[in-house]
């Protein structure tokens, strides 16, 4: 399957209202309406299948000829995901990354210049533990209560 960006996907990379992972948003730009979505999976940027059925869901990528959006791939069924971690929240560690990783960039960038640093590192971060290292600087940054949502979303 073909897959390119639509409206929404356009204005996404340039305003960033729609949360994408680093690698979701590195492996967004692939798709330009030419590449299929093996090519864009074995590019190696780090991308799943799940990840590109999440784009479709948001809406920012759709199939060449704007067809109905179909899942891209057959993919383990819930009961099969794997276990949650054991912080009591029932989120896996990815799904508290993809819930807080918004949240960090939206902190760090309301910083300005001043988090211009702790906004790189944010994005440079690729999993939970990465994020969760880096939330005491953003607490320290922000304040306690604008870091309030982040630390709900890691589950702490």
């Amino acid at each position: 399957m073909i897959l390119l960006k639509t409206e929404a996907g356009h204005q996404a990379l340039k305003d960033r209202s729609v949360p994408l992972s680093p690698r979701q948003r590195s492996a967004f730009i692939l798709f330009d309406g030419k590449r299929s979505v093996d090519d864009v999976l074995a590019a190696g940027m780090g991308i799943s299948r799940e990840d590109i059925d999440q784009m479709i869901s948001l809406g920012v990528l759709e199939p060449v000829g704007g067809k109905a959006a179909q899942p891209v791939a057959a993919g383990p069924a819930p009961a099969e995901e794997p276990k949650p971690a054991a912080s009591g929240s029932g989120r896996s560690k990815q799904q508290r990354y993809k819930d807080a990783y918004p949240i960090a960039t939206q902190l760090t960038g309301s910083l300005g210049l001043m988090g211009f640093r702790l906004n790189l590192q944010v994005e440079g971060t690729t999993s939970y533990d990465d994020l969760v290292a880096l939330a005491p600087k953003i607490r320290a940054a922000v304040g306690p209560e604008k870091a309030a949502a982040l630390d709900k979303a890691l589950g702490d």
